[in-house]
């Protein structure tokens, strides 16, 4: 199977990859940069954005945190993301990735199309009202990350009732993933909840709704052949995330790296989150300190996504999210949370994005 160009909205995609968005630091600009220089979609994560360049733009800290919403997802801060990745893809297309679960949704839509973004993707709940926040920015794409055909029309009808739009695209993520999950965890462990039960449905629900809404398959995707898999069951293309943190290119510290090249199999697991969603991590010193609840001190400093409650989950479950990942995007390996998708473990080693999307494309041959 050749892989053709695709379209997302008014833009066109060389071939049919998305570099999933992964935060806090784990797709900015290095990384999205380099893969949508490589024809791809390289994806930047507004999630805590505040951390970039250590902390360089946050003007109010406390305990070392980025303080409050609009710190942690720091406005000043993907303004100079997307400028940095603009000096590696140019106009290429260039996405964005922002959780639906977050504080300050609306503004850190608007701050991420108003600095650069082509294409937006949501997930981590519905975003019935997107549209809204996009209707001053009428060449962004908007594309909801969904995990059932009902899901998606939920989605679809709000959206043509009340704003007369419909999904540029579809991402469908199965329980594979790394981060979190669209399903509970008795879900994720259940067999008729895998992506390959999954994607038949989706793709004729985004049919019934228009001929034109791709569907990008992901959770667990790692090969061309994967991809050429999901193609034949009716996906347009795939999107990938965890395979790209083993580039050279990647935002996260070598640390990180290295963990994911030293973990096997059995050290990547579904994990409670105060998001409310099951995660799926790495088995690290920090989680053998939560299961004994002796993990750091539960601050609520970034007032990170709503379902916490300010804290009150994080304490329930043993530990702040934006914290944890904030220590992982700056590479402390002792006290930091870090997210790996199940096929993490088969990173061996790092190359670069272009020979990746070259594996991709062509086969792990080439």
């Amino acid at each position: 199977m050749q892989f053709r160009e695709i379209k997302i909205g008014r833009h066109t995609l060389k071939y049919p990859i998305i570099q999933g968005g992964m935060g806090v630091g784990i797709s900015w600009s290095q990384l999205a940069g380099a893969v949508s220089l490589a024809g791809a979609l390289g994806v930047i994560s507004a999630i805590g954005t505040g951390y970039y360049h250590s902390r360089a733009f946050v003007a109010k800290q406390q305990f070392g945190r980025p303080a409050e919403a609009e710190q942690f997802y720091n406005r000043k801060a993907v303004f100079e993301i997307f400028k940095d990745a603009r000096k590696i893809c140019g106009d290429k297309p260039l996405g964005a990735n922002i959780l639906y679960a977050i504080n300050d949704y609306p503004r850190v839509f608007r701050d991420c199309c108003e600095a650069g973004a082509d294409i937006i993707i949501t997930g981590a709940g519905l975003p019935m009202n997107m549209p809204e926040y996009a209707a001053d920015f009428p060449n962004v794409a908007l594309v909801p990350i969904v995990s059932s055909p009902k899901a998606l029309r939920l989605i679809a009808k709000r959206w043509e009732q009340r704003y007369k739009r419909i999904p540029d695209a579809i991402v469908l993520e199965g329980p594979l993933s790394g981060g979190h999950q669209g399903f509970t965890y008795e879900q994720c462990l259940d067999e008729s909840y895998r992506l390959e039960n999954l994607i038949k449905p989706v793709v004729l629900e985004a049919k019934s709704i228009s001929d034109n809404i791709p569907v990008f398959a992901a959770g667990g995707i790692w090969t061309r052949d994967d991809i050429v898999r999901f193609m034949e069951l009716g996906a347009s293309g795939a999107q990938i995330g965890t395979r790209f943190i083993g580039t050279y290119e990647c935002d996260v510290p070598q640390t990180f790296k290295d963990l994911l090249i030293g973990c096997k199999e059995g050290d990547i697991e579904l994990l409670h989150s105060p998001v409310g969603y099951p995660a799926r991590g790495i088995r690290t010193n920090l989680v053998n300190l939560i299961d004994k609840r002796q993990g750091p001190i539960v601050r609520c400093v970034s007032n990170c996504v709503i379902p916490c409650k300010r804290g009150v989950k994080a304490k329930s479950v043993g530990y702040c999210i934006a914290d944890r990942l904030g220590d992982a995007a700056e590479g402390n390996l002792e006290t930091g949370l870090f997210f790996s998708g199940s096929n993490g473990y088969r990173i061996d080693r790092l190359i670069s994005v272009n020979d990746l999307i070259k594996k991709l494309v062509y086969g792990e041959d080439s």
